[in-house]
């Protein structure tokens, strides 16, 4: 395969790295480095022609050139030809191996390097794909098994993990930056992608909780959650919105079902040792906050009833399982659980749970108390606490005095403390009833638990507070932990939810068709008649057709033709059949065809490819031009506009000057010419982001009868395009007589302003060209300088003709050249259009615009071939013929472009531009039209009149007299004066 001590993988990734010739050439190089790792599928054993050694494929060294070699080269070019035997898999296999494999180490490890081979490029169609497949077949619990279960150094196995960590929550953030407003997969929308994330991190944490797993992965686990920490999965509040997640609430009913149902104690020590674990005592908080909140939804605050108080007693129950007993707790950890629960807003519901379950211990429960009488006695907590807060902190203090005994020493010295008499007095002096009533509602518990008597006597009466007061006090008649709790329905301890990856909608099968065949049926219409079997054979299906074209032993003398893949490839196909002697017809028309059928989609495909298209877009133009029908394929037309089209749009810099080249080269045909200017009307209709111009419909003809013979009986886009642009000037004539007139808009600045806030764009992505950047460079400025060059060549030919006789005179205008009606008025409208969608364009204004209307006049006034003025002097002698000597065609579509060009300047300045920098121009219009729609309105009718030119023509030059009446009205006293 290679010289003697080459590296054999390293050959193989620079095969991958370059063009690859054909298939037969791709499949061995992919399944030789898989072969070795014993990831090949059983189906590809037979393509391994060139084996690897074993041992020779280092999966940290030579599997990630080999992903981005698939990304970036093999998946772009040969997915359509590998998707044809359903040999991407062999691709998938270098990514996310398949289930056959799923078991082995070496898969693991490969899906770890596929994390950071793919977001570490720029992200595609492929690479959405195969981050769908890792995030469904291989979660985090399966690589971390994968990793921590390898022979490797313990520093390198924490990298490794860390980066994958890092890796692993970037993904939604990129896949919605990269498809933006598109259809995002369900798996990766943010929501769905850590609610899932959430559930494998819970499968994880249950399978190392064992003794023996416990000790190597709490570091990794500890990293883990601090990371969803970070990134806020683990919030104060049940989540509203889809993108929103929260761990707890996505795993809390499988954690009560470990932790209670089945009582697994490992799991509950494994939870405990790694909540009170971690490294940050902002993430402890965070995470302790987070469950605390997540706890089961409890609409009461003060219900006494027995369901109630069982209801508190579990949720303490499970706190006591997964938290672990208080009393077990050090004086950091202490510290710790009670600011959460003094520092957070939670319900008199929590504080009854928080207190059920500190009330295990006394000594746990007095140390809560001291925290909690420092927090309620303070000045500011009295004056500036809400209500609700107030109410929390209140039901907390007596709570934990109802779960001491009665006279005990320490509530003894509560009752003298200083703090708890100053904060007593403070709540007294509250301007607020409701407050004042919490401080003495306090006051009188702690008095009557220490043995003294205080009676305020203010409790009865209907307001809330007093109500909220007297329901308190009967809540403390008894303790919330002293339940029995099979009171509690059965089954009430989980409440499982489905935390399954959410799966696209399933199909509806089909209805079943049920006969009834008992009765009679007169209705005999849908009974087929019996017909005698027949003695030949039946007809083949469609896949026995298949077969037997497939088959070796028929096809002897048939050559396949490969799909190109490469743009080299498809202008070969384009020359080879375009070049045919006839030595192999059928041969030659199946290139001819593939390459008709497959050239717009590879086109397409290569536009952010490299500078594959920018090299080649010249040549294939050429190719497409210069290709003819001679085996007559169907759609041939078809295909051949629509990848120019694609040539067009996708590399406008280079496809659209040679097709305008091209145009004035008098070897093409009137339908090549209008193909031509197809490619550059619908290019630049894509290139403004304009929807594409729809198909003539047929109420008559079938679906395929209608596309056989629309071609032959449509106009084609051009026209279509105009008469949408000319009427949509028409009404805005119409409407802008009858409204106000609106307050005109400033002329862009040349100079940008610079902005002060952008958004961040990645610079590393490829956009696509749009039509006002390169309007003016590659396809109005070149359509125009050609044209007056091939004018004057024309012209010129044409005089050095004048005095031969017969034939042997040249007439630039003779049949299929430019400067025949038929062309000429094509090309015109073609110029209207483009000058429509580039009216945006900085250079419009200044050069575009004149340039447009300097062509259009003169055509418009003046012959543009000898056969013009033949004609004329052949006229009746009418003074008047003179002005209309011109075709009906030609005068309507010279009209239409200047009535585009006057409308487009008033939409922008208001025609100053045209008005002051070209005056003369701008007079000579009116002038002009106005001579010409007085001749017209007299009754005069232009050569080729008839149809829709007898109306189209009298519009168009009174809308442009209109036109440019209004502009010259507006800036005749700045206008210079030429006379």
């Amino acid at each position: 395969m290679n010289h003697e001590g080459a590296d054999p993988v390293r050959e193989i990734i620079k095969q991958l790295q370059a063009p690859v010739p054909d298939k037969s050439t791709l499949i061995p190089l992919l399944a030789a480095p898989l072969d070795c790792l014993g990831l090949l599928p059983p189906r590809f054993r037979q393509n391994n022609l060139n084996p690897v050694p074993k041992g020779a494929v280092h999966i940290a060294r030579h599997i990630p050139p080999i992903q981005r070699a698939i990304i970036e080269h093999i998946y772009p070019t040969w997915e359509p030809i590998l998707s044809e035997d359903a040999s991407l898999s062999l691709l998938q296999q270098y990514f996310c191996p398949d289930t056959f494999h799923f078991a082995l180490d070496t898969s693991g490890s490969i899906a770890l390097q596929a994390y950071s081979t793919i977001l570490s490029t720029r992200l595609s169609h492929q690479c959405i794909m195969f981050l769908d497949m890792l995030t469904r077949n291989y979660p985090v619990d399966r690589l971390h098994s994968a990793l921590f279960s390898a022979t490797r150094t313990q520093v390198r196995v924490e990298m490794t993990w860390e980066d994958y960590i890092q890796n692993l929550v970037a993904v939604p953030a990129k896949v919605a930056n990269y498809i933006g407003t598109g259809d995002i997969p369900i798996i990766m929308e943010q929501g769905n992608y850590f609610n899932h994330l959430s559930t494998r991190c819970e499968c994880l944490i249950y399978s190392l909780s064992s003794e023996e797993a416990r000790k190597r992965s709490l570091t990794s686990l500890t990293y883990l959650l601090t990371k969803l920490a970070n990134l806020g999965l683990f919030p104060f509040t049940i989540p509203e919105l889809p993108s929103q997640s929260s761990f707890f609430h996505t795993t809390l009913p499988v954690i009560r079902k470990r932790a209670v149902v089945e009582q697994d104690l490992h799991y509950c020590a494994f939870w405990n040792e790694l909540i009170f674990g971690m490294p940050s005592t902002l993430t402890l908080q965070t995470i302790l906050s987070s469950l605390f909140f997540s706890l089961e939804e409890m609409d009461f605050d003060l219900g006494s009833d027995t369901l109630c108080r069982a209801t508190v007693k579990k949720e303490a129950l499970f706190l006591r399982a997964l938290l672990g007993d208080p009393e077990m707790y050090s004086t950091e950890q202490c510290e710790v659980v009670f600011s959460v629960i003094l520092g957070r807003d939670f319900t008199i519901a929590h504080a009854r749970v928080f207190v059920c379950w500190l009330s295990s211990n006394s000594k746990t429960l007095e140390s809560f108390l001291n925290e909690l009488i420092t927090k309620w006695s303070s000045a500011d907590h009295v004056k500036h606490s809400l209500l609700s807060r107030h109410r929390y902190s209140t039901s907390l203090l007596v709570l934990s005095i109802s779960y001491l005994d009665q006279g005990s020493s320490y509530l003894s010295l509560m009752a003298t403390d200083g703090r708890f008499i100053t904060g007593v007095g403070s709540y007294i002096n509250h301007m607020d009833l409701s407050v004042r009533l919490c401080g003495m509602l306090a006051a009188e518990i702690v008095a009557s638990s220490s043995g003294r008597k205080l009676d305020f006597d203010v409790w009865e009466g209907n307001e809330p507070s007093k109500a909220w007061a007297r329901s308190l006090r009967a809540l403390l008649r008894s303790r919330d932990r002293d339940v029995d709790l099979s009171t509690l329905p059965e089954n009430d301890h989980v409440h499982p939810e489905s935390t399954a990856i959410p799966d696209a909608p399933e199909s509806t099968p089909a209805a079943s068709i049920i006969v009834n065949d008992a009765g009679y049926d007169s209705d005999d219409s849908m009974t087929g008649y019996q017909s005698p079997s027949s003695s030949r054979s039946p007809s083949p299906t469609p896949s026995e057709l298949d077969e037997r074209e497939k088959d070796p032993s028929l096809n002897v003398t048939t050559k396949k033709v490969q799909r190109p893949v490469y743009l080299v490839q498809l202008g070969e196909l384009l020359r080879g059949s375009n070049a045919f002697k006839g030595t192999d017809s059928a041969h030659e028309a199946d290139k001819m065809e593939m390459a008709l059928i497959h050239g717009e989609d590879l086109i397409r495909r290569k536009q952010f490819f490299g500078t594959e298209l920018e090299e080649n877009a010249v040549n294939l133009v050429h190719a497409y031009l210069n290709l003819t029908d001679k085996f007559e394929l169907d759609n041939f037309n078809k295909h051949c506009q629509a990848a120019l089209v694609a040539l067009v749009a996708c590399s406008p810099t280079k496809a659209a000057p040679s097709v305008v080249e091209e145009f004035f080269k008098n070897q093409y045909s009137i339908q090549q010419r209008h193909m031509m200017l197809n490619a550059l009307v619908l290019g630049a209709q894509e290139l403004s982001g304009l929807p594409k111009v729809p198909s003539l419909s047929s109420k008559a003809l079938p679906p395929a009868l209608h596309d056989k013979y629309a071609p032959q009986i449509a106009a084609g886009p051009v026209p279509r395009l105009l008469a949408d642009v000319v009427q949509s000037v028409y009404r805005e004539e119409k409407a802008t007589s009858t409204d106000e007139p609106s307050r005109p808009r400033e002329r862009r600045l040349r100079i940008r302003k610079p902005v002060g806030i952008s958004e961040n764009i990645d610079e590393a992505t490829p956009k696509a060209a749009t039509f006002t950047s390169v309007a003016a460079e590659h396809f109005l400025g070149p359509l125009l300088n050609r044209f007056w060059i091939f004018l004057r060549d024309e012209q010129t030919r044409e005089d050095r003709t004048a005095h031969l006789k017969g034939r042997q005179q040249y007439y630039g205008a003779g049949t299929g050249l430019i400067l025949n009606p038929i062309v000429l008025g094509y090309f015109i409208n073609s110029l209207c259009v483009l000058m429509h969608l580039a009216r945006n364009a900085p250079e419009w204004s200044a050069v575009l615009a004149p340039d447009a209307l300097e062509l259009a006049v003169s055509v418009g006034t003046r012959p543009v071939s000898r056969l013009e003025e033949e004609e004329g002097s052949e006229d009746l002698g009418d003074e008047r013929s003179g002005a209309v000597n011109k075709q009906a065609s030609i005068l309507t579509s010279v009209l239409e472009l200047i009535l585009v060009i006057l409308d487009s300047s008033l939409d922008l300045d208001e025609g100053r531009s045209l008005s002051l920098e070209h005056t003369s121009l701008m007079l000579g219009i009116r002038e002009w039209t106005a001579s010409l729609f007085t001749h017209l309105d007299s009754g005069l009718r232009a050569q080729g009149s008839g149809g829709s030119a007898e109306t189209n023509l009298p519009r168009a030059c009174a809308n442009v007299v209109i036109k440019a009446d209004l502009i010259i009205n507006k800036w005749r006293r700045s206008m210079i004066d030429i006379l």
